[in-house]
């Protein structure tokens, strides 16, 4: 279903992808600094997580100004959260490098607001923790605010997030969290002998899984 949300005197792409069953939670899926919401790894995530009865709401945010881009994703959780069509009990916020990088922003500024708990957890694929060969400079302030639960999925050849400086990152965050490595995956998610759908099967059957066991802690 597409949709356009409106953002300040204009709107954005989005397109949800609906489960057959009415679903309980959703996913906010947003891209990187380049593309948009029909980059080929967001299509195939929100294709797999609405045929496992997850609704996707995957949109487009043009501008490489990350506070822009926090914006934006703001007005896309409040458009879903007060949306008659899909009265959702929560959301998990995910996104692609510089997406992601606007999901645990927005996290970070939602929880020094009202946090209402509608917002579960955070899905990072390939976070941008630093520029290629500029390791001294992280991007982890945000993700050390943070205190819902996080995945992040990354490549262990990723030359934007070298594998020990997440890991790093990660013993001193505060929220639950947990790293799957796609091995020898670089930044754009490539690994030399395997096929983009193979490599997509992984990170997709990971997401999932990982949402789910978070659902399901949130029902105990």
């Amino acid at each position: 279903v597409k949709v356009k949300i409106p953002f300040g005197n204009k709107y954005l792409d989005a397109i949800f992808s609906v489960p057959e069953k009415k679903s309980t939670y959703g996913v906010i899926l947003t891209h990187g600094a380049g593309g948009d919401m029909n980059f080929p790894h967001l299509v195939s995530l929100a294709a797999y997580l609405a045929s496992h009865g997850v609704l996707c709401l995957r949109f487009t945010c043009k501008g490489l100004n990350i506070a822009y881009r926090t914006k934006a994703f703001k007005t896309v959780v409040e458009y879903l959260k007060f949306s008659d069509d899909y009265r959702l009990s929560g959301v998990f916020l995910a996104g692609r490098s510089m997406g992601s990088r606007a999901a645990a922003s927005l996290i970070r500024h939602l929880s020094q607001e009202d946090d209402d708990g509608f917002i579960q957890g955070l899905v990072c694929l390939s976070y941008p923790l630093h520029r290629p060969k500029l390791q001294s400079k992280l991007r982890d302030e945000d993700l050390l605010f943070i205190r819902c639960p996080v995945l992040f999925v990354s490549g262990s050849a990723d030359q934007m997030c070298e594998k020990q400086l997440l890991e790093g990152v990660a013993s001193k965050m505060k929220a639950p969290k947990k790293i799957h490595w796609i091995d020898k995956a670089n930044h754009g998610m490539a690994v030399r002998g395997r096929t983009t759908d193979n490599v997509m099967e992984e990170i997709n059957a990971q997401v999932f899984s990982w949402l789910r066991e978070n659902i399901e802690l949130e029902h105990k």
